[in-house]
This record gives C-alpha cells, structure tokens and sequence, in this order.
C-alpha cells in the first residue's frame, strides 16, 4: 500500500538517487520547507568514484542556502598552476588560486545535515506512475511512495530517466579518465617538493593528466593527513579494447565505470607501466603509489526535457558534462537551488507546475551550454593540431 499522503501536509519529494546530486536536493528543498525522502539503490553509501572535486560557487551556494554544517575549510586550496614536461621540468607557471574538494568530504557534510531516516539505502526503483498531482514510486523492496514530486537525480544510468526518455543513453566519447588518490603521507619527499600546492598537469600526444591536493579520507585538510587527486586522459578504442578496459578483477564488464578496487591486477601493472613511459617522473612516481586506481567512461549525454508532470530529471541523469568543465557537481548544485527558489514561491499545485516550467527553462540551457563546453575542450585535449607542442599548457582544461 502507499505511504498516505494527506492533502494538508507540506510538500513532498521522493528523490531517487543518494550521491550528491540527490543530497543537495534533499538539503535544499527541505530548506524552503518541503518533506523529502532520499533512495539509494546501493545497499551502502554511494562509493567515491568522482575522487576529487574543483570545489565551485554552486556547491558552496547549496551548503548556505540548506544551512549545511561543515569543516572551514571545505577544501585544499591551490596556489599556482604549473605544467611539467616529460623530463619533469616545469615548462609553464601561472598564479591561479582555487579550491580543491573531495567526493567523500561533500557526500558525507551533506549526509549529516540530513536527519536520521532521510535517506534509505538499499532500495531500488522499479517504476512509477503519475495520477494528477500525485506519484507513486515503486521500489524492489516492495516499498510504495506516494509525493507532489519524484526527482531522479540517479546518475547517468538513470532508472528514471529510463522509463521517461528509452531512446536518450549516454554516448562513449572515445576516451577514458585513469583515477586515483594516494595519500600525502606516503608519497616521497622530492615529489611534494616539485607539486607543492600546485594544480599540476602534464600535456601529452593524445594524453593530458592533472594533479592536484584534495581532503583526506577522514576529510582532514591538515598537512599530512591530505591526499594527492589524479586523473588521466587517454584514448581507448571502443568494442573490446573499452570492454577489457571496464572490465573488473571478477571477470564481469561494466557499462561506464569500475569503482577503486575493482580493476583487475594485470590492467593495473599495465597502467603502471605506461605511466613509467609516458609520464613525468613526478607523475609516474604518484600512479605507482596509489593502491587503488580507477576508470571512468568519458560519455556525452543531454536530454531534450527535464520536466514530465511531477516527474523531473537533475545532475547526471539530465546531462553528462565532461569533466574538463570540472562542472559535474556545480551543474547538479545548481540544478537543485534554483529548483528550490522556484518551488519556494509556489503555493497550490499550478503553482507547482508553473514553478517547474520556469526552471526547466533555466536548467536546460545551462547543460546544454556545459555539455557543448565540455565536448570543446576535450576535442582539444584529444586531438591535438598537428605540430602542437606536447609539453605546454593548454589553457581553462581539466
């Protein structure tokens, strides 16, 4: 039987998804009043696939407006970017302060924001319907939750997404991002020497990595308790050589992604090997001591709609930024305040509606613009112009 839902009650959102995107509108629309109910399909919490985030005003916008306690700082700040060639020489130096974050430091300021009961794990959506103003969510537990709103904000292989657009999937961008974190601790001395507080990268023929501080695992941002964040770009043919890519230490392949842990041990001696020949020293001195690196598709994905009924899509299940716009978690930020500021004028259930089309408007254009932004910058890092140096910077790319 569904959950009751009365009509003199406030609001409610079922929000289907429990990683960032789900949790900064869970926080913010209980900020402008609403009752919100968070389902994560995984039986845990949501693993840190992301790693390490550029920590962007949207996100820092989303913790004021929901009141979400955190450590100051919430971040690693960088001082300067550098570019290292292959000889690990520093060939470009820029002053370019910012703030680095982590998955792990957000997920979980938010996760405690959240009163006990918020968010239920281990509950996987089947379907839904929509009656007037009314959805009823239906999950494989055998749990029905009825709500003014059903937000999916499940990622990029959106269930929701699934049963309201078929045809729209995420499309493989033929490349692949190599990630790690290893802790400051461990890493050799000479190495925290040349990065320092330096958001580094190296430029390569078809290949581009970065580095930069982020948060410890216990959200420590003290000396010594920080981790080193690392992501390569690199060229991975699609069919089999993407499938042997994506394909974990158990045998079974997976469609976009495979979480720290999950590679097999042949693929990272491989991984390890290459960066010992294409990288900077410095570089291939961190891929060899992070104990646990990782892969993720670089994919392309939009969707023409956002808004049906009292259904929506946010974050990733809506549209896939690359991650050179070091956007993916501002975009879903700001997906989720300016769904709250529009919701929080609305009254009676045209209000509702009315509320939705109006923000719809504004969301859409802004992943379209991410989402063209991206695919730019990564046609650049990719396919260089012929002649083009392989050690200098390539400006605004992440």
């Amino acid at each position: 039987m569904p959950v009751p839902h009365p009509a003199t009650s406030r609001p409610r959102a079922v929000i289907v998804g429990g990683s960032l995107g789900g949790l900064f509108a869970a926080v913010s629309l209980r900020a402008i009043g609403w009752e919100v109910q968070v389902f994560e399909r995984s039986a845990g919490m949501p693993d840190s696939r992301g790693g390490g985030i550029v920590l962007q005003p949207e996100v820092e916008a989303v913790f004021d407006f929901g009141q979400v306690p955190h450590a100051v700082p919430l971040g690693v700040m960088s001082r300067e970017r550098i570019y290292l060639n292959l000889q690990d020489e520093i060939v470009s130096r820029a002053l370019m302060p910012q703030m680095q974050t982590s998955w792990n430091t957000l997920h979980g300021s938010l996760r405690r924001a959240l009163p006990d009961g918020v968010l239920q794990a281990g509950e996987r959506l089947l379907r839904f319907e929509q009656e007037g103003a009314r959805v009823t969510a239906h999950f494989a537990s055998g749990r029905v939750e009825q709500a003014d709103l059903l937000i999916g904000a499940d990622g990029s292989r959106s269930t929701v997404r699934r049963q309201l657009l078929p045809q729209v999937a995420p499309a493989y961008a033929g490349y692949v991002a190599w990630r790690g974190l290893a802790a400051e601790h461990g890493l050799p001395a000479q190495l925290h020497e040349k990065l320092a507080d330096s958001f580094a990268f190296q430029q390569g023929t078809d290949h581009m990595l970065l580095e930069y501080l982020v948060p410890g695992e216990n959200e420590s941002t003290q000396p010594g308790q920080r981790r080193r964040n690392w992501v390569w770009y690199r060229k991975v043919a699609p069919g089999a050589d993407l499938a042997q890519a994506l394909t974990d230490r158990a045998g079974v392949a997976h469609e976009f992604s495979l979480p720290p842990g999950a590679m097999r041990p042949e693929a990272v001696a491989a991984l390890r090997r290459d960066a010992a020949q294409l990288l900077a020293p410095s570089f291939a001195q961190l891929v060899e001591a992070t104990p646990e690196p990782f892969v993720q598709a670089i994919l392309d994905m939009q969707v023409p709609q956002m808004v049906f009924g009292r259904v929506l899509l946010v974050g990733d299940a809506a549209s896939v930024p690359r991650p050179h716009t070091a956007g993916g978690a501002a975009k879903a930020a700001a997906n989720a305040l300016t769904l709250a500021r529009s919701l929080r004028s609305a009254g009676a259930d045209a209000g509702i509606d009315a509320a939705l089309a109006r923000w719809q408007k504004q969301a859409l254009r802004h992943g379209m613009q991410m989402s063209e932004w991206g695919i730019a910058l990564g046609e650049r890092i990719m396919d260089l112009a012929p002649g083009a140096s392989d050690d200098g910077p390539r400006a605004g790319m992440f």
